[in-house]
């Protein structure tokens, strides 16, 4: 078997070579994918996972390497890996997402990507885009600069990885596809973790908290990935101050901090200096959940791993704990750290704000109600929209069905407007905007127009939240973001276009508005939704389809030699009504 996957990565490597697409070094790994057994919060369970790790191995790189990582499922589902924040030009067949740019790798099968590294440089990562699946598939890549150029800051003395993850006792896929069903919530996790594990403070878990060890005096390269499933969170280190150099794969200005707001599918670069006492030191995290005060049901526990110095020491009893972790419903601090983040901006790391606008997007991300078929009763359950649209995945994924030009997957007519105009973030929302519509719309892109998204938040269902929203094969300039319903004529006057942070995930501030820019030069099929893993199960996403240019080099590659075959996607749970009057809305408590 090995021989098979061997042949067939030389395969895609000559293919690659082929197109002219390989310009760093070429790596290769082996991903395999098997059910192993963990025990976490006193109890143990089976859960699919890539090489028995949990977190997964780390991919590292130079900037424009090129990586060919050949996954092999031995599991019991079908599932696909996306490579998140790796702008994969011309190559949407290698981003992943279920049904929108491959169909699942099914058990007993492998598949190979080819990920195709250009302009990132920093902390990304990848994982499963199937069902809940990444919240145990998933792993970090770093990207380190070329040798040439270096880190725009002194260089550290060393580096570490912290990912945080959501913890589940039960088996999370099977949950989900029974909530989805029937209509109802999905699951909350019961701990969050650092490096796989929840630390200190919860139970059966001081034996195998994380510890990192550090010496003092040295400066560390702290990579934060982000892998919760569905929150945001704070995390600080006690008595340490966090310096954030970077963000989703580029650098920002230099941001000195005591926390850190991240949300899901965010990473971060940060340096820390040990230049405290000799001893151990709590580093935490505790949800920051937006939705609103009141709200009961949320996972409760700080997950812990512990900064640990060198040395001849006696150590406390307990660790130090950051007495500045703000707590879960304290926006503030959220707030102020986002407002601080900018792009370098410099001679070595300039910028490129499109300016020549020919599409302008106002999306309403939203809570809604859909109409679902319960044995044989009509009822109302919840979901998400864009625009009032919720995304249903198709049979056949739409890049192939693009490609092809088959019919009948998709339609392109996702709208630029939502459908109605209202206060979005009032209390009271009109009865008649709360159901939303089915189907699979997309929106076709010229090659190289340029776009300009606003994402507004709504308060529907009494639900507002924030949005972490993420764009494949592309990273956006964040130009302005504010808080109420956009004002098209005062707010664009306030838009940055010296320094904004370029990002391929941005939150969505509760009741509040985001606005970015992105020039459409990367052809192919780009998926874009809320990484709140139940937002986008509920239907919180669309497609951009970005036509070809006039040449070979602004065209979308050919397919691989071999693509996963596609079978009957768990379409939906939805069904489409016409007249939608007198239904129950269900509301989250």
């Amino acid at each position: 078997m090995m021989g098979m996957f061997s042949g067939f990565l030389k395969l895609m490597l000559l293919y690659g070579m082929f197109l002219g697409l390989a310009q760093g070094k070429v790596h290769y790994r082996e991903f395999v994918l098997k059910e192993a057994n963990f025990t976490r919060l006193c109890e143990t369970k089976s859960m699919l996972v890539v090489n028995d790790s949990f977190p997964g191995p780390v991919i590292r790189v130079t900037k424009g390497d090129t990586v060919y990582v050949n996954v092999q499922n031995q599991g019991n589902y079908g599932l696909t890996i996306h490579w998140h924040g790796v702008h994969q030009p011309r190559n949407s067949w290698s981003d992943g997402p279920e049904y929108i740019t491959q169909c699942p790798i099914e058990p007993k099968s492998n598949f190979t990507y080819e990920i195709i590294f250009s302009d990132e440089e920093g902390t990304l990562w990848w994982h499963a885009h199937s069902d809940w699946t990444r919240h145990s598939v998933h792993g970090a890549i770093v990207i380190l600069p070329k040798e040439e150029t270096g880190y725009p800051f002194l260089q550290p003395d060393g580096e570490e990885i912290l990912v945080f993850g959501s913890w589940y006792k039960g088996d999370v896929n099977k949950e989900v596809n029974e909530d989805l069903e029937t209509g109802n919530v999905t699951p909350q996790s019961n701990a969050y973790t650092i490096n796989g594990q929840p630390g200190d403070l919860c139970p059966c878990s001081n034996e195998s908290t994380y510890r990192w060890q550090v010496e003092h005096g040295k400066t560390y390269l702290l990579r934060l990935v982000s892998a919760v499933m569905n929150v945001e969170i704070y995390f600080a280190i006690a008595q340490h101050n966090l310096t954030v150099v970077g963000m989703s794969g580029s650098y920002v200005k230099p941001i000195l901090t005591d926390v850190v707001m991240i949300s899901p599918g965010q990473t971060m670069d940060v340096l820390v200096t040990a230049n405290q006492p000799l001893g151990r030191y709590y580093m935490a995290a505790r949800q920051y959940d937006s939705i609103r005060q009141g709200v009961k049901n949320y996972d409760k526990e700080n997950v812990t791993a512990i900064l640990e110095y060198k040395g001849n020491y006696t150590p406390s009893v307990s660790p130090s704990f950051p007495n500045n972790l703000p707590t879960y419903a304290d926006f503030n601090p959220a707030i102020e750290f986002m407002k601080r983040i900018r792009s370098l901006a410099n001679k070595d790391h300039p910028i490129n704000v499109p300016q020549n606008i020919t599409t302008r997007m106002y999306v309403t991300a939203s809570e809604n109600n859909v109409l679902v078929d319960l044995g044989g009763e009509n009822v109302t359950a919840l979901a998400s929209s864009l625009n009032n649209i919720s995304w249903v995945n198709p049979t056949t994924d739409v890049l192939l069905a693009y490609y092809r030009n088959i019919s009948g997957i998709y339609t392109a007519d996702f709208p630029d407007n939502p459908p109605s105009f209202f206060n979005f973030t009032e209390d009271d929302s009109p009865d008649d905007t709360t159901l939303s519509v089915q189907g699979t719309k997309v929106r076709m892109l010229n090659y190289n127009e340029e776009v300009e998204i606003v994402f507004q938040g709504t308060n529907l269902l009494d639900v507002s939240m924030d949005h972490p929203m993420h764009l494949h094969g592309y990273s956006f300039y964040v130009i302005g973001s504010g808080y109420g319903v956009f004002d098209i004529e005062t707010d664009p006057k306030g838009y940055n276009f010296d320094d904004p942070p370029k990002l391929n995930t941005v939150t969505l501030p509760k009741n509040g508005w985001v606005a970015i820019r992105f020039k459409a030069s990367n052809p192919g099929v780009w998926l874009w939704h809320c990484h709140y893993e139940r937002h986008l199960s509920w239907g919180m996403s669309s497609v951009f389809i970005v036509k070809n240019g006039g040449t070979p080099e602004t065209s979308i590659r050919e397919p691989p030699p071999y693509l996963p075959p596609c079978k009957d996607s768990f379409t939906s749970r939805l069904l489409q009504y016409e007249n939608s009057d007198g239904n129950r809305l269900n509301k989250i408590d």
